[in-house]
C-alpha cells in the first residue's frame, strides 16, 4: 500500500511526533509498504516532479532523529521556518500527496493533529487516515468533556472541577479546597503544564502556569496509588502496563527520556483486577466514540483498591519507549505488525 506517515505538525508534542513518525515509517517500509514520512505543517516546499517517485524512493523529511528533547518545542521558531508563513495546518504539497495514498498513518500528537480538526479536514477532502474520527478525537482531547462523558457513562473517574482563566482574578479559585490535587491544562498532551499541588499556597502558581498553555484548566482529586495504561486495539484490551517513575510523576521528561521510568508489562495484578481494568478500558473507549485503537490511563487507589480512569490517548506515542508498543509486544505482536494492524483496523472504518 501507499501510506503517508504524517508527523511533526504544530503542537507542544511536535518532537515526540517526529520520533513516533520515524519509527512507524521504518516499520511500514520493513513490511513492504510504499511509505513516506511527511511533516504535515512544513510539507515539501520544493517543486515535486513525481509523487509516485516519493513513494517508490521512501521520502523521509528527516534523516537524523536522535530522540526527544527534554525541552518543549518553541512553536514560534517552527512557524518562522515555513517559507510561505501560512498558519494553515497543511504545508505545501501535503494534500496532493495524501490524496495519492491508500491511507495516512497519523503519527501526530496534541494540538490540531489530535483534537479532531485534522481528522475533520481529512474527512472533507476524502482522505483516509488511522485512528479515531473527528468526534472521538475532539471529545477525548478535551479533558473537561472527557470527564463529562465518563460521568454520564458511569466510567469511574476522580472528582474534578473545570476553571476558566478569569478564575485567577474573580476569586473562584477559592472554591477548590481539596489538597493535594492535580492541575491539568484541558487539552494539552504529554503532561505538558501538569502539576501535583500539595498545598493551597502552591495552587495559584500552578494554575497560572497551566493557563499559559490554554484558557481552560481541570483541577482533579489526587489519587495516591499505582498507575496503569491499557491499549485497546479494535475491540480488544491489550496486556496492562504499570508505570513507575523513578522520581516525581509521569511528566514530559519522565515519559520520553529513557531510564526515567520503570514500566512493567504485563502488570503484576490479580485476575479480577486485571479483568476489571481491561473491561473499563473498553468501556471508556466506547463511551468516547473512539475507533481502531487508543490507550486508556488508570489509577488504582492504594487505600481502598478502587480504580479511576484518567483519560484516553487517541494517537498514543509510537516512540521506542512508548507504552502501546510494549503492550502489543507482551501480546505477541512486534512493532511492524502493530503498525500494520493499526492500518488494517483503520481501513475498516471506510468499509
Amino acid at each position: 500500500m501507499k501510506i503517508v506517515v504524517l508527523a511533526g505538525g504544530l503542537s507542544t508534542e511536535r518532537d515526540v511526533s517526529i520520533t513516533s513518525g520515524s519509527k512507524v515509517y521504518a516499520a511500514l517500509r520493513e513490511k513492504g509498504h510504499k511509505a513516506i514520512l511527511l511533516d504535515v505543517f512544513m510539507g515539501i516546499e520544493e517543486k515535486i516532479d513525481s509523487i509516485d517517485e516519493l513513494f517508490e524512493n521512501g521520502y523521509d523529511f528527516t534523516k537524523s532523529i536522535t530522540g526527544v528533547s527534554t525541552e518543549i518545542p518553541d512553536l514560534d521558531k517552527i512557524k518562522a521556518m515555513r517559507k510561505d508563513q501560512s498558519d494553515s495546518i497543511f504545508g505545501e504539497n501535503v494534500i496532493d500527496i495524501c490524496r495519492e495514498a491508500d491511507i495516512c498513518f497519523l503519527a501526530l500528537h496534541g494540538g490540531m493533529g489530535e483534537n479532531g480538526q485534522l481528522q475533520a479536514a481529512l474527512d472533507m477532502l476524502g482522505i483516509k487516515y488511522t485512528g479515531a474520527g473527528y468526534l472521538g478525537s475532539a471529545i477525548a482531547m478535551d479533558k473537561g468533556i472527557t470527564k463529562a462523558v465518563f460521568l454520564h457513562g458511569n466510567v469511574p473517574t476522580p472528582m474534578s472541577k473545570l476553571y476558566t482563566k478569569d478564575a485567577l482574578d474573580n476569586g473562584k479559585l477559592d472554591t477548590w479546597g481539596d489538597f493535594p490535587c492535580v492541575v491539568k491544562p484541558c487539552s494539552a498532551g504529554s503532561s505538558v503544564g501538569v502539576s501535583i499541588v500539595q498545598t493551597k499556597n502552591d495552587f495559584y502558581k500552578a494554575m497560572v502556569d497551566a493557563f499559559k498553555y490554554e484558557g481552560q484548566v481541570l483541577v482533579e482529586q489526587y489519587i495516591k496509588g499505582r498507575e496503569f495504561s491499557i491499549g485497546v486495539l479494535g475491540n480488544k484490551a491489550l496486556p496492562i502496563i504499570e508505570i513507575i517513575p523513578k522520581t516525581g510523576f509521569y511528566d514530559y521528561v519522565n515519559k520520553y527520556q529513557a531510564g526515567n521510568t520503570e514500566e512493567i508489562c504485563p502488570a503484576v495484578l490479580d485476575e479480577a483486577t486485571t479483568k476489571l481494568l481491561q473491561d473499563e478500558a473498553c468501556h471508556a473507549f466506547e463511551e468516547l466514540h473512539l475507533q481502531s485503537y487508543a490507550r486508556i490511563d488508570f489509577l488504582l487507589d492504594e487505600n481502598d483498591g478502587k480504580i479511576y480512569c484518567l483519560e484516553a490517548n487517541t494517537l498514543p506515542g509510537m516512540t521506542p519507549i512508548s507504552l502501546l508498543p510494549q503492550e502489543a509486544k507482551a501480546d505477541g505482536m512486534d512493532f511492524p505488525e502493530l503498525c500494520e494492524k493499526i492500518v488494517e483496523l483503520s481501513l475498516e472504518k471506510y468499509n
